[in-house]
């Protein structure tokens, strides 16, 4: 017999759309989007750009296929991507930097996903007849791998400061951007506006159930569509998916606070029955990091433990697992995992 689900931490991206989301959908006026267009594709393209700070944006089926059209654009094979060591596109997107825009990645050890901007600069390459050029510098925000740590906006401004001294781009893969957003209270754009691409994704916390876009100037943005085209990234009537991503746009935002206390609930009972498997200082949005060498276990052996009594989630490594909170996760399915946490904790093996 199956264990019950207490309830689904493994990530952002399990959420369902919501009601209004369907609705919106179902009464969707749509168009040929590789045609004339799909008039609602093309509102939640204007939004996109908006609340970014850019002058246009593209929809794409998924954040990976933001970011891999990003490089395609940015990139001339060959070329290297300044990025932090554990980015989501390097651990999680196929390779597809390399694979299909020929990028070469040189990667920098980050602090809670922060990369040292001196270090950074130290690393750009103009090119010669031996060394690749430096093509693009990548920052994520919030960082996944790091725990959903934010880049304030200060940072992100030493950021384009040095890119714009090189003559090279910054893309953003914000695919959780809008967590840091209302995690530092500040707009989207103070995050977003100077980097010459940024992917936004609806499909995770905002609950949309498909679909991300990438942002840019009207230029970045035609030639994006070519290169979505290239991929096999047309579709045609996407206005039915996109109407969910305009309700995400209007109603989901802000609730994400609401992830967000919810992860911290979660972080400081574990943090308080064992502190030194929760770093708190790294909970900063709706991911808990759970590290699980003081425990004497593996990250997998606890997320096996903790399947088994209905709490599911994922190893991210050898030695740590992630809990994601999000809105199909109520505070009341918090305080029951929680209770099953604390007794995992006390019951894997070797613990």
């Amino acid at each position: 017999m199956s264990t019950a689900t207490v309830a689904d931490l493994r990530s952002d991206t399990v959420t369902k759309a919501t009601p209004e989301m369907r609705r919106a959908m179902a009464e969707a006026e749509v168009g040929d989007d590789i045609r004339e267009g799909d008039p609602t594709a093309q509102r939640l393209e204007a939004k996109a750009a908006e609340i970014t700070g850019h002058e246009a944006a593209v929809f794409c089926s998924s954040g990976t296929m933001g970011n891999l059209v990003a490089f395609m654009c940015h990139l001339r094979a060959g070329e290297e991507v300044i990025a932090e060591r554990d980015s989501h596109f390097l651990r999680y997107e196929s390779g597809g930097i390399t694979a299909i825009a020929g990028g070469i990645p040189r990667t920098i050890a980050g602090v809670a996903g922060r990369m040292d901007l001196g270090q950074v600069e130290m690393e750009l390459e103009t090119g010669t007849s031996h060394k690749p050029r430096t093509g693009l510098i990548v920052a994520e925000n919030t960082h996944n791998m790091a725990g959903g740590t934010c880049l304030e906006p200060a940072y992100m401004q030493q950021l384009w400061d040095i890119a714009r001294s090189h003559d090279i781009p910054v893309h953003l893969d914000g695919a959780r951007v809008w967590n840091a957003a209302v995690a530092l209270g500040v707009p989207v754009s103070s995050l977003t506006s100077e980097c010459q691409s940024v992917m936004v994704d609806m499909s995770k916390g905002l609950c949309a159930p498909y679909g991300s876009l990438l942002c840019g100037d009207k230029d970045f943005i035609a030639r994006a569509r070519q290169m979505r085209q290239r991929v096999g990234g047309g579709v045609r009537q996407i206005g039915h998916m996109a109407a969910a991503g305009l309700v995400a746009l209007e109603a989901m935002v802000e609730r994400l606070a609401e992830d967000h206390a919810k992860a911290r609930r979660l972080a400081e009972g574990i943090h308080q029955a064992r502190p030194e498997v929760v770093d708190l200082d790294l909970v900063q949005t709706n991911i808990v990091i759970v590290e699980t060498t003081p425990l004497r276990a593996s990250g997998p052996e606890l997320a096996s433990a903790l399947a088994n009594r209905g709490v599911l989630c994922h190893a991210t490594g050898p030695h740590r697992i992630r809990l994601v909170t999000h809105r199909d996760v109520g505070e009341a399915e918090v305080e029951q995992a929680l209770e099953v946490i604390l007794g995992a904790v006390s019951s894997v093996p070797g613990a």
